[in-house]
């Protein structure tokens, strides 16, 4: 189990990270991996909705700027899949307007995160997760 600053365990999650930045992708799930945490990730939306069918992540990390598919088409499509229908997706973008934040509530993210993103930010985040 990893564990939060408070010195209370943290439960192990299943995250997937998705960025089209394979340097951003990557350096992410080593971080994440590092908390304790089981971590895929994919650069595409094609990919990631593969990825997501296959593994059944818990929470989703998803950058918004994919090429082809954007995140909130992406988004959309997990909420369509048994298999990531009840993840946690989470928006980690360079877009912050209000608009940019409206879509993604439309498209089912359930958090809207502007790049960039602390790293003591993003691990309360993750230890305060409702899990589906």
């Amino acid at each position: 189990m990893a564990h939060a600053d408070s010195g209370q365990p943290t439960p192990k999650r299943r995250l997937l990270v998705v960025d089209d930045n394979k340097d951003a992708a990557e350096s992410m799930s080593m971080l994440l991996e590092m908390w304790g945490h089981e971590v895929a990730f994919a650069y595409d939306g094609p990919s990631a909705l593969e990825t997501a069918q296959r593994w059944q992540p818990e929470a989703i990390f998803l950058d918004i700027g994919l090429p082809g598919m954007d995140g909130y088409e992406v988004a959309a499509r997990m909420r369509e899949l048994p298999q990531a229908k009840d993840a946690v997706l989470i928006a980690i973008t360079g877009y912050g307007q209000e608009d940019d934040r409206l879509r993604s509530r439309r498209a089912g993210i359930d958090h809207h995160l502007v790049k960039p993103v602390a790293p003591d930010a993003l691990h309360s985040l993750i230890d305060s997760l409702q899990l589906r």
